[in-house]
């Protein structure tokens, strides 16, 4: 079973809801929301005259890419965090040569930068921290830079998957121990530019010159059934259940990338082979 540009093709066994779930709105084997998430060229900065003027300053008068990612309905913190992060990260200038740093840039997230307490991923259970959401940066800056052509230096996924990007193009951060890097390996400076609206973030890189088009592709190797956990919850009317969070199913997904250049040659560039954890469905009945 294979993804090509965030679309799932074939194998449509894989990933069954399980019985007990068939018929639940919103949820999507495989990708669910993060189809809602991608590559875009509209921004809602075009018009800002800060942006306009960073970009004639430093030059930087070409899209690289840009990259709009969708948080399905956030939770408490997470928003506020993904704004001020991408504040922090706004205007930041790579000049060519030189490592762009997600911690160096938006950290550390802490209370006295603003940050608030947000979701995080704790091995395979949620938990709260200070500053949790921030990944949703790491993921979208890691999107940009891979469509950019530009060079990982670091990245590091989940240990489970998110709903926010497809399977193998997810990155997480945690101050002092994993940060997302990526190197300008175009020649010329890179501005950055991000925005939080509401529940959207947008991503956008500019230099001098446009890469060549990038296509991701993903193969899924195993699928790992999301299990279901319920809790009683006698408050609710007798016979009912609640959905307090939804599951998604694991993964193996080996992912590459395909670069059409403009001479009319094409190559592969190889993006690893990624173990994501089955995220449990939590229920809550009174039966």
């Amino acid at each position: 079973m294979s993804v090509t540009a965030g679309c799932l093709t074939g194998g449509a066994g894989a990933g069954a809801v399980p019985a007990e779930l068939s018929g639940r709105p919103g949820f999507d084997p495989f990708l669910r929301a993060s189809l809602l998430s991608g590559p875009t060229t509209q921004v809602p900065w075009q018009n800002d005259p800060a942006f306009n003027a960073a970009k004639k300053e430093n030059g930087c008068t070409a899209l690289l890419a840009a990259y709009k990612t969708v948080l399905r309905d956030p939770l408490p913190g997470e928003e506020g965090n993904v704004h001020l992060a991408a504040r922090y990260i706004r205007g930041a200038l790579v000049p060519p040569g030189e490592t762009f740093s997600q911690n160096e840039t938006a950290g550390p997230y802490t209370a006295e930068r603003g940050y608030d307490s947000g979701p995080t991923y704790m091995g395979t259970l949620y938990s709260e921290t200070i500053g949790g959401g921030v990944c949703k940066i790491a993921s979208t800056l890691f999107n940009v830079a891979v469509l950019s052509d530009l060079a990982i230096v670091e990245r590091h996924t989940h240990s489970m998957p998110v709903p926010y990007v497809p399977y193998g193009q997810d990155a997480t951060v945690y101050y002092g121990a994993k940060d997302l890097k990526f190197k300008n390996t175009t020649g010329a400076p890179i501005l950055i530019w991000a925005e939080g609206i509401d529940n959207i973030l947008y991503i956008g890189f500019y230099g001098q010159s446009v890469p060549p088009e990038l296509v991701w592709h993903h193969d899924v190797l195993n699928v790992y059934r999301a299990p279901v956990v319920y809790r009683d919850n006698t408050k609710l009317p007798k016979g009912t259940e609640h959905v307090l969070h939804e599951g998604m199913d694991g993964a193996a997904i080996r992912s590459w990338i395909t670069r059409f250049h403009s001479d009319g040659t094409s190559d592969v560039r190889e993006m690893g082979t990624h173990y994501y954890n089955p995220l449990s469905w939590i229920i809550e009945r009174n039966n």
